[in-house]
């Protein structure tokens, strides 16, 4: 067999690492990116060597998975905007969902608020262009001087309320999910 031909992976290996994308994605959600790798093999149910010989570094692992998850998220957000045809009610149902989904994925919450500097291609470029184009939709709803930046900085902002209230009070970050979007609306004085 020449260098050039490399052999398909065998179904098992295949299969092997689909049930540690699964199960990191799971323990990820739950624990957040401090999780010990040895958690994620026990609950994929391969050994530790299977484990690296997929992903050598904990660091591979915890992008791939917060790739998909984050490309997936964005992707739903997308498609929910998309759908609705009341502008306002699309901006509001974003908020909703994409707050929702923190409340259940702590990895995304810690990743997101680290990449939104510098947006990569993947799924917090795509999330930005979701809310380019909510914003843009929303224009005259908005307050004069309303970004795009400005409402991806409030959904982390509003993210930290919900990790730190959904467990104990879920009602407080509805509600200032509530008062923050009714501050953007248009019938308030412009932004300084």
């Amino acid at each position: 067999m020449t260098e050039s031909r490399r052999r398909a992976p065998r179904v098992d290996a295949i299969r092997n690492r689909e049930a540690i994308i699964e199960a990191a994605s799971a323990v990820l959600a739950e624990q957040g990116t401090a999780v010990d790798v040895r958690e994620i093999a026990r609950r994929s149910q391969v050994g530790m060597g299977t484990l690296y010989r997929h992903f050598p570094k904990k660091e591979d692992l915890v992008q791939t998975v917060l790739r998909r998850d984050f490309t997936n998220w964005a992707e739903s957000a997308r498609a929910a905007a998309a759908e609705a045809e009341d502008p306002w009610a699309a901006l509001t149902d974003f908020y909703q969902q994409a707050l929702t989904g923190y409340a259940h994925h702590r990895a995304i919450m810690e990743h997101f608020a680290m990449v939104v500097p510098e947006p990569g291609p993947d799924g917090l470029g795509r999330l930005r262009l979701v809310i380019e184009d909510l914003c843009t939709r929303a224009e005259g709803l908005l307050r004069p001087g309303v970004t795009a930046d400005d409402l991806l900085l409030l959904l982390v902002t509003l993210g930290h309320a919900v990790q730190i209230t959904d467990r104990c009070r879920p009602h407080m970050w509805h509600r200032l999910l509530r008062i923050s979007l009714d501050g953007l609306r248009a019938d308030l004085p412009p932004l300084a």
